[in-house]
């Protein structure tokens, strides 16, 4: 499947009709977000960029085994084989990380904010959302999506093929959304009503680079 695919499904699936909005939301305010910033800025701040990065964690590979020890064979093999490779890597910390992540990478597509999503999605995928922003934009449309809740955000396939390191995140959330066309008008959607979201976003990362952010390589509806 093509990204460009698999982000016209997650369009489609999301709200159907006419309505541009990707899959997502806003993280909650009570929600902890461990991701470590750069120097380019902070998340909620106008401008701000905080890449996917792994929280550094006190602790040894033993105690590093015994968090991952609970995932199903595959998947705690994959984990196992990135946290020899990565000695930042923790499934507990990665997982704060993509829920934080997946905040700034919709919330920057509600925006339409390409530069953001360059620099926190693979350029295929930055490429597909910049296509749906031009193609929203080019409908005379805009879109008002807002966060319920986030139920889920779990570890699904984890996977190291040296020198890169893949980690796929099923996360299911509440997500109440609207489209308006030129005047303001709803088209489709309610912020009164939300829906049930399901994605399956695969970050990745290189772990010979010196640098620590993980990107956004595939996204999917779950």
């Amino acid at each position: 499947m093509t990204v460009e695919i698999v982000i016209l499904a997650m369009i489609a699936a999301f709200l159907g009709l006419r309505l541009y909005s990707v899959l997502g939301r806003r993280a909650e305010h009570d929600e902890p977000l461990q991701t470590r910033f750069d120097a380019a800025g902070t998340a909620g701040q106008p401008g701000g960029v905080a890449p996917l990065q792994m929280p550094e964690r006190p602790g040894t590979i033993t105690v590093r085994a015994r968090e991952i020890s609970p995932y199903p064979p595959a998947v705690e093999k994959g984990l196992k084989d990135i946290a020899g490779a990565d000695r930042r890597f923790d499934p507990a910390a990665f997982l704060d990380g993509a829920r934080n992540a997946y905040r700034m990478i919709l919330e920057s597509f509600w925006r339409g904010d390409k530069e953001q999503l360059s620099q926190l999605c693979d350029p295929l995928v930055a490429r597909s959302f910049a296509d749906a922003i031009d193609a929203r934009v080019a409908a005379g449309e805009s879109v008002d999506n807002r966060l319920v809740r986030i139920e889920e955000a779990a570890i699904v396939a984890a996977s190291y093929d040296a020198p890169m390191a893949r980690v796929t995140v099923r996360l299911v959330s509440d997500v109440a959304a609207v489209t308006r066309d030129a005047g303001g008008h709803v088209i489709a959607g309610s912020l009164n009503d939300a829906i049930e979201v399901r994605d399956i976003w695969t970050f990745s990362r290189n772990v010979s680079s010196q640098s620590p952010d993980w990107h956004l390589e595939e996204a999917d509806e779950g």
